[in-house]
């Protein structure tokens, strides 16, 4: 009876041995290097958090950024795309290209968090004076990417291939009438003379837990369009409506109508699409009626050519509800300044998922549903395969669901989730740097 309970206890173990061999595995240096830049990372996302900088005036960030890669060794192209960092880390050994992307500006938004290194920082946004804060996590990016930067180097010797680090200024939108973001880097030649074969970069996002990582093939994130519309009528007295053409009674008529764009004329079954008015100026007294009210908003599309539908129908609508109450309606979509939805690369992001199972486990990597969010990596997607992942960045205890979302005044920030970035990051870079993470 002994041989036949020996092969079955064989049997028996032979799953567990094979799910042991395939289950993927963190590098042991990229374990090493979280644990020696745990402490460091944590005390530059503070700052950075303590000191934010709206888009395109991010000079003391670029400043630090600039510095520690000097530090390094390295030789910082500064000043791109106004205060944009650009560095090469050159590896010992031949092997391919790739770039690391890291975003470093803040928000219009006054923090309520109470944090002990809150932003007590002001500057004006747009005419008006406005508290700025790391309302979306760009301070972790930052200071991931550092860390990451601060090990490949000194794992440089035996690196094959090259790595280009991207610290970007202005995702969040560079105020108009400026230029300023990916685009703009793009646009003064960032792949000219180093064309990577994958760009990588991730985001913290609070609907996501601490310790998990949301990241799917395909489209991830929607498209994002500006726009705005100026609604002309006549001046009157307030207790004399029927003098003049009342803007603001078009204006609440015409609000209410745009919502039918995606609620009746939009097959959301297909994809989702949103049209929402951020903001709405007109009148400066309570007994007069204003000449004009001026609305600006944005449009989150997913398909190129509903994108166009929804560009036409707001139009339409405008135009057509300012006629009906006698005013006049003139709409401007700002579809050169719009960034494309995000697209991550299918075989790409199948093979490096691996790379993120070795982090936080099988068990903890997950396809999240669309997001009608936009990102400007979208651009550099367009140029390159690429893949843009989340980090979970709400802990242990606190519902995703109904944290304060990404652009809060009480968006909260896990620190664990500076660790997990670097990790998965660093793993990625070095599983493809490689020719590992085959999927």
């Amino acid at each position: 009876m002994r041989r036949p309970l020996l092969a079955l206890a064989i049997a028996a173990l032979l799953p567990a041995v094979a799910a042991a061999q395939t289950a993927p595995v963190e590098r042991p240096e990229v374990t090493a290097a979280a644990k020696a830049q745990h402490d460091q990372v944590i005390a530059w996302r503070r700052d950075f958090h303590q000191h934010p900088e709206l888009s395109n005036r991010e000079q003391r960030t670029a400043a630090k950024v600039a510095e520690h890669l000097r530090a390094l060794g390295l030789k910082p192209q500064t000043g791109v795309a106004r205060h944009g960092v650009v560095a090469i880390i050159e590896g010992g050994r031949p092997g391919p290209k790739i770039a690391l992307r890291a975003d470093m500006d803040a928000l219009p938004v006054r923090e309520q968090t109470g944090l002990p290194f809150a932003s007590t920082a002001t500057a004006e946004y747009r005419g008006e004076t406005v508290g700025v804060m790391h309302a979306c996590g760009h301070d972790a990016h930052t200071a991931t990417l550092l860390g990451v930067a601060d090990a490949l180097v000194k794992m440089r010797k035996d690196l094959p291939g090259q790595v280009m680090l991207i610290f970007q200024p202005a995702e969040e939108g560079a105020p108009p009438p400026e230029e300023g973001g990916a685009a703009l880097m793009l646009k003064e030649g960032l792949f000219a003379r180093f064309k990577p074969e994958a760009v990588f970069g991730l985001h913290v996002f609070s609907s996501v837990q601490a310790g998990q990582i949301a990241v799917r093939g395909g489209p991830l994130m929607a498209a994002s369009d500006r726009f705005a519309i100026k609604v002309t009528g006549r001046q009157t007295h307030g207790s004399a409506p029927w003098g003049g053409i009342d803007p603001i009674v078009a204006t609440a008529d015409l609000v209410g109508t745009a919502q039918t764009i995606v609620s009746r004329r939009t097959n959301i079954a297909k994809l989702p699409a949103v049209v929402t008015f951020g903001a709405i100026k007109g009148g400066i007294r309570y007994n007069i009626i204003p000449d004009e009210v001026e609305m600006v908003g944005t449009i989150r599309t997913f398909d190129p050519a509903m994108r166009q539908r929804i560009f036409a129908d707001l139009r339409n609508v405008a135009e057509h509800t300012a006629a009906a109450h006698g005013a006049k309606a003139s709409t401007e979509i700002f579809e050169a300044d719009g960034n494309p939805a995000t697209v991550n690369d299918p075989a790409l992001t199948a093979r490096m998922l691996p790379s993120l199972q070795a982090v936080v486990g099988k068990d903890n990597v997950y396809e999240p549903p669309l997001q009608m969010g936009s990102e400007d990596f979208s651009l550099y997607a367009l140029e390159v395969p690429s893949m843009f992942f989340f980090v979970g960045s709400t802990g242990k205890g606190i519902d995703p669901a109904t944290a304060p979302s990404n652009h809060s005044p009480q968006f909260l920030l896990d620190e664990s989730s500076l660790d997990v970035g670097l990790r998965a990051l660093l793993q990625v870079s070095l599983d493809y740097l490689h020719g590992g993470a085959k999927g």
